[in-house]
């Protein structure tokens, strides 16, 4: 009763009975539409208080919150007469209201698009900034998300606000305010305490249950905006995804589905739940704002019928959609390979309407979605050039003017003149090297479109060459942190890169190899395999952090940290223990992998001379080859080929090294199709070597090009020889090569022999090896040519490997020299 009477007397209450007693608020509690609201606000405008003018923007906002985002009418809230009669009362009232009433004024304004640059948001910011301290975690959370969508990403405001994220993230227990704590301050934090950040998502994750999704989406937009993919987050989000997938609407799978595909993220499960919610929304998209969003989404992973019925509507809507939607449009169009002229010809019709609408991101997405679409359509090729000219005259920003220039290079008709190199001239000592590289790429372009530079090379293309070479040097010597060198790696590319700049990086990660750990090996793996470049101290510092560290790495990356010691076919320092710690950590987690993943990693394995018995059990069943085809229909064309193939060079690989396997070799269609696609053109130095083959053996038909194996592995020349070492004429076996009951396996599985041939005779196996068959800066032969030089001798071949180095050297600088090269080569004693 003490307890019951304090609080009915307490001031607090008072407070509250007055404000319930208060007419204007019982009054505002009774409006049903905005429209009452603003007469409510008319009537009592000379007597409106803080809260009553909170309370109405708030209710505003709530009518509009409740709408179907097509029905919402912000812009005639906005305009409306007495809502500028909220906005001047509100800002003379900063000072006095609360700080939970402050920020919450400030989300509601933004929400109804009053400008970032009006007085009102203006002082609302200043006076949040000035209480900054003040504001618990869920003020400072929405605080900060009002600034993120002002895009102040990288101001001192935000600075300040992870600073403060950073003292109290330990007492922060609620997952909403957390994550979007995270998503504001993205761009002003720290690797490590990005990595804080995530340890924290992880542990709500865990402790939240259930997890409302939209927690688990702004996580994920987190890892999108830091660019990194951390697979232990991320699965446990998508777990909270496919538990309340029927509750995923249009606009969530397309974000997640988005954020996944910039993470190069792929779950198969719930990509394929993605799928079906998406084509069951197909009747119901009839809004060109609901279908352009679902076709983005869809398109790409849809199948024949469903992408047919998704185009011909887009040929009905086109001629409706703005200038957002028609760019969603093109950029999923370029997604799913589209073949429909008459498509790309219609929204290349309405991106040219509205060019003068696109900043420069966006016009660079438009030229390279165009590009790839090969859309034939030169007026809007014409004004992009344009455009993205005007563009380059105004823009200060070092890594925009780079995209300008990149993408002005790739359009046929552009030439370099004097603003491109003055642009570029101005900021070469503020660049990054991905922005150097796409400097250097686009003037070799030009280099090579403009004939006239060809006679001066010492001219204005060498001079700007030589400065973008002398700044990229200079950037990497002074380099000295591993993790910011290996982000500028990440876009660094082509011709430029492995020629001028390779060698220096390599000598940069050398000096910096023992900042190598278990939080970067995964990434500085993959940029190993990308350049080819075989370095055995880094690779002997990556195999000795795993070797520490295995327990650490998450079950994903193992395919990352095998594929540059089985592409570039080296072996580490304890390389049996490298490798069976490798395979022991993928055992452990073999139902974590997505099914084309294990493929990939089964294929890496196997270039390594490696077969664990139970990926490969995993791998060949009818079980997983069905999760493989559902995954593979949803998987983007090239990844699908890459994964297809890899999986018929696997079943290959098992097929002749462990036939005690017993797993059958079902490619034989895949591989006939494979053939009738591939060219049977030779090239000049494939027919200088056919020419030379024929005069040593005899005649042209001694030897075949071209050949097809059992397995249907492709040589580039075969000849046969007796037991003397005589040649005998090659009898065309195009049918009986390819069919496996030439093979004899003995009943210990070991290779016996081949039928078709006189006792004692022996295939001859000739192969041209050119330099992507070696890794870039060697002799050394990658694995795969290795790989295949061992199969071909399973398969009863004597394999004679003639490489670029040796056939074009000095010494065989004539026919004479060339013809006694091969004589060495093909009769020399085994």
């Amino acid at each position: 009763m003490f307890c019951l009477r304090r609080f009915l007397f307490s001031p607090r209450s008072c407070q509250f009975r007055k404000r319930s007693s208060d007419s204007f608020f019982s009054q505002l509690n009774k409006c049903t539409n905005e429209d009452q609201v603003f007469d409510l606000v008319g009537k009592n405008k000379t007597k409106l208080s803080e809260k009553h003018v909170e309370t109405a923007v708030d209710t505003l906002w709530q009518f509009q919150k409740k709408k179907p985002e097509l029905l919402r009418n912000v812009s005639y809230v906005r305009d409306h007469p007495h809502f500028l009669i909220l906005r001047i009362l509100a800002e003379n009232k900063i000072e006095s209201m609360s700080n939970e009433a402050l920020v919450k004024m400030l989300y509601n304004f933004l929400r109804f698009n009053v400008d970032a640059h009006d007085s009102l948001v203006e002082e609302i910011v200043v006076e949040s900034w000035r209480r900054l301290d003040s504001l618990n975690m869920p003020e400072l959370s929405r605080f900060s998300l009002c600034l993120y969508e002002q895009q102040m990403f990288y101001s001192p405001l935000m600075g300040q606000i992870a600073e403060i994220v950073n003292k109290n993230l330990a007492s922060i227990q609620d997952a909403r305010v957390l994550s979007v704590l995270m998503i504001s301050i993205s761009g002003v934090i720290s690797q490590s305490f990005r990595d804080r950040l995530i340890q924290k998502a992880e542990f709500l994750l865990d402790t939240v249950d259930p997890t409302p999704l939209n927690h688990a989406r702004r996580f994920v937009h987190f890892l999108r905006n830091v660019k990194f993919c951390h697979r232990p987050l991320l699965h446990k989000c998508n777990k909270v995804f496919l538990q309340n997938v029927n509750q995923l609407d249009l606009d969530s799978l397309g974000i997640i589905l988005g954020f996944y595909q910039l993470l190069q993220f792929n779950n198969t499960e719930f990509r394929l739940a993605a799928k079906e919610k998406l084509t069951e929304m197909m009747d119901d998209c009839t809004s060109t704002l609901r279908f352009t969003r679902l076709f983005a989404a869809l398109a790409p992973m849809a199948g024949p019928e469903v992408r047919e019925q998704l185009i011909e509507t887009s040929l009905l809507m086109a001629d409706e959609f703005d200038h957002l939607q028609a760019l969603c449009m093109i950029e999923a169009m370029q997604e799913m390979a589209c073949r429909s002229s008459q498509l790309i010809q219609k929204i290349s019709s309405v991106l040219l309407k509205y060019l003068d609408l696109y900043n420069p991101a966006e016009l660079t997405r438009i030229t390279q979605s165009l590009i790839m679409l090969r859309c034939p359509n030169p007026d809007l090729y014409t004004k992009l050039q344009i455009q993205l000219i005007n563009h380059l005259k105004a823009s200060i920003i070092p890594a925009e003017i780079s995209m300008l220039i990149r993408t002005l290079s790739v359009l046929h008709s552009s030439f370099m003149d004097e603003v491109v190199v003055s642009r570029i001239d101005a900021i070469l000592p503020q660049c990054r090297l991905s922005d150097l590289s796409s400097f250097a790429a686009a003037i070799i372009k030009w280099v090579r479109r403009d004939k006239s530079t060809r006679q001066s090379p010492s001219g204005l293309y060498g001079m700007l060459l030589q400065k973008v070479n002398s700044c990229a040097h200079q950037r990497i010597e002074k380099a000295n942190d591993l993790d910011l060198l290996l982000e500028e790696m990440k876009y660094a590319s082509g011709e430029w890169f492995e020629e001028v700049l390779l060698e220096d990086a390599i000598a940069a990660f050398q000096r910096l190899k023992d900042q190598i750990t278990w939080t970067n090996v995964v990434e500085f793996s993959s940029f190993l395999t990308r350049t080819s470049y075989l370095c055995p101290p880094l690779l002997d510092r990556i195999a000795a952090v795993i070797l520490q560290h295995s327990d650490k790495i998450y079950s994903s990356g193992t395919y990352s940290l095998l594929l540059p010691f089985a592409s570039l076919n080296y072996d580490p320092p304890q390389s049996e223990e490298f490798f069976n710690t490798c395979i022991g950590h993928l055992s452990c987690h073999l139902g974590r992998f997505e099914p084309h993943l294990l493929v990939l990693l089964a294929f890496a394995l196997a270039l390594a001379e490696y077969f664990p018995e139970n990926l490969v059990t995993a791998i060949f069943n009818v079980e997983f080859l069905a999760k493989l085809d559902a995954q593979l229909a949803i998987l983007p064309d090239t990844l699908n080929r890459r994964v297809r193939l890899r999986l018929m060079e696997l079943n290959r690989a098992v097929c002749l090294e462990c036939p005690e396997f017993q797993v059958p070799w079902f490619h034989e269609r895949y591989c006939q199709q494979l053939q009738q696609k591939s060219g049977g053109i030779l090239g000049a130095l494939h027919q200088q070597i056919y020419r030379l083959l024929g005069e040593i053996l005899g005649g042209s038909h001694f030897a075949k090009t071209s050949a097809l194996t059992p397995y249907y592995y492709g040589i580039d020349f075969e000849c046969i020889l007796d037991r003397n070492k005589k040649p005998l004429p090659y009898v065309e076996q195009s049918v009986v090569m390819a069919e496996l009951e030439t093979v004899h396996w003995g009943q210990d599985g070991q290779f016996v022999g081949r039928k078709g041939l006189p006792l004692g005779a022996q295939r001859i196996a000739v192969e041209f090896l050119d330099s992507k068959d070696f890794c870039k800066n060697s002799e050394h032969p990658k694995g795969e040519v290795v790989m295949k030089k061992r199969h071909l001798e399973i398969l009863g071949y004597r394999v004679v490997q003639i490489p670029h180095f040796e056939w074009n050297s000095m010494e065989l600088s004539s026919k004479d020299a060339w013809i006694e090269y091969l004589k060495k080569k093909i009769f020399e004693e085994v």
